[in-house]
């Protein structure tokens, strides 16, 4: 009987057990765990507009087509301005400064009656409050290797929620639909509202930012690493299947930067080329090439071409630095998740000690999983993944197992937040990330703002097996 064919660990046995009566004629999703109680379900988002579906485009009278930008300013009512006013004051228990909205200001238009000022202020308040509830307040610049695009902007495009809101005089409920629904946010702002402490406060405030900076639907099924916290979460329709400590990027160069990407398979028995970091700049190339034995033994093999440039690569086997297996989720910074033979390092509490990459505990089963879930559409598609697998993993043979359904992973830091035993907890700033979010927060508010990065990708491409 194979490794897999003996696991009893609480993901597959969620998956088999979602499979009974009933479920062969099923959707696809009916072979995921069903959620223990009643719970809202997100909507799936809506298609983002193309550029011409959102903008238009206008003929000139030269024959020149020209992109229609749609207004962000609209005509308002002393009504709905009022609306807008009384929404203000709640930015508070969000985290936000009521003082950013221009309160006074308003006040003192709406006193003037309707007229084309009250217009461009109220239009300049509410783009204001939607750029910051649903993109976040804090600026690129002090989002420290932050790589996530949200998208958002595009599925909720600031134009569309302005007309919108004036054509159905829904002020209030437009922009308090745009707060993220994750339930951590709703646990940190209950946080926020008990909280005396002014350091306390400002940390709430920063995390639950960072909420607002990831999409507002982060699907029915997904992965999510905390880096400060050291773990991994399998959710499933809002519901935390299992949990996995990980061991993630040192502190500097190869800190873990935050991402979200598409696992698009399985990786089993994976190779692992050695970087050339390693391979020149700590001599294993030549290691390789004049101890043969060594080598052998330790798996790597070696090629050193005419120019002298030599490629090492680690084959498949007990002692390769990925392990058993690896998720592939292609992305610019080759940060993947992955099994490692040094499974002692997941009983320390400081577990950021990696060349960047993310070392699971319990991966095999992980794998297992994503394989499955990612494959299986009915209960009896389950034996057969199962078999095969199994039978992957003992060959020994590098395979790349497809996902048909591909999963996101959210590699995310929230120095604050509730961990997976639902508890509200503080974690180690290990790469000192909050400070520029705190000065940000505190700093004048900042308009046009930047959607992604302009720091550049930094390849981390995670090393051999720590020895300590």
């Amino acid at each position: 009987m194979t490794k897999f064919q003996t696991m009893t660990g609480s993901a597959i046995a969620a998956v088999l057990l979602a499979t009974s009566a009933g479920a062969q004629d099923a959707a696809p999703e009916s072979i995921l765990p069903q959620p223990k109680a009643e719970q809202e379900q997100t909507q799936a988002p809506a298609t983002p507009q193309t550029v011409d579906e959102a903008f238009g485009d206008i003929q000139m009278a030269s024959g020149e087509v020209v992109q229609e930008i749609p207004s962000l300013e609209g005509e308002w009512t002393v009504s709905q301005a009022q609306a807008l006013l009384d929404f203000i004051p709640g930015m508070k228990a969000e985290g936000l400064n009521p003082s950013d909205y221009q309160p006074d200001a308003l006040t003192a238009a709406i006193a003037a009656g309707e007229s084309e000022e009250l217009n461009k202020l109220a239009s300049e308040i509410f783009v204001w409050l939607v750029e910051d509830l649903r993109d976040g307040r804090t600026p690129m610049e002090s989002r420290r290797q932050w790589f996530v695009v949200d998208p958002d902007a595009d599925r909720l495009p600031t134009w569309k929620l302005l007309e919108d809101a004036l054509a159905s005089g829904e002020i209030a409920e437009t922009l308090t639909s745009l707060h993220p629904k994750h339930p951590d946010y709703a646990a940190l702002k209950a946080e926020l509202a008990t909280a005396t402490d002014e350091s306390r406060i400002k940390l709430i405030r920063a995390n639950m930012d960072r909420w607002r900076w990831l999409p507002q639907d982060l699907g029915r099924q997904y992965l999510v690493t905390n880096v400060p916290e050291y773990m991994l979460r399998l959710t499933v329709r809002g519901k935390i299947i299992d949990t996995y400590r990980v061991v993630v990027g040192k502190p500097g160069r190869t800190a873990t930067p935050q991402l979200a990407e598409m696992v698009e398979a399985v990786i089993y028995n994976p190779t692992w080329t050695v970087p050339q970091s390693i391979v020149v700049g700590e001599g294993l190339g030549n290691k390789v090439l004049n101890n043969p034995t060594w080598a052998r033994n330790a798996g790597y093999t070696a090629t050193k071409g005419a120019n002298g440039w030599i490629t090492v690569v680690q084959q498949p086997g007990p002692q390769n630095s990925l392990g058993l297996m690896k998720l592939d989720m292609p992305n610019e910074h080759a940060i993947f998740l992955h099994d490692t033979p040094s499974r002692h390092l997941f009983n320390q509490d400081n577990r950021a000690l990696s060349h960047g990459c993310i070392r699971v505990q319990g991966a095999r089963e992980l794998a297992m999983t994503m394989s499955m879930l990612g494959n299986a559409k009915t209960k009896a598609d389950i034996p057969a993944i199962r078999e095969e697998v199994s039978e992957i993993t003992m060959s020994g043979e590098y395979t790349r197992y497809a996902m048909e359904k591909q999963w996101p992973v959210y590699i995310t830091y929230f120095t604050m937040a509730t961990d997976v035993e639902g508890q509200m907890k503080t974690f180690k700033d290990i790469y000192d990330r909050d400070a520029p979010v705190l000065e940000a927060l505190d700093a004048p508010r900042v308009s046009d703002r930047a959607r992604e990065t302009s720091e550049e990708a930094v390849e981390i491409i995670d090393d051999m097996q720590i020895t300590t």
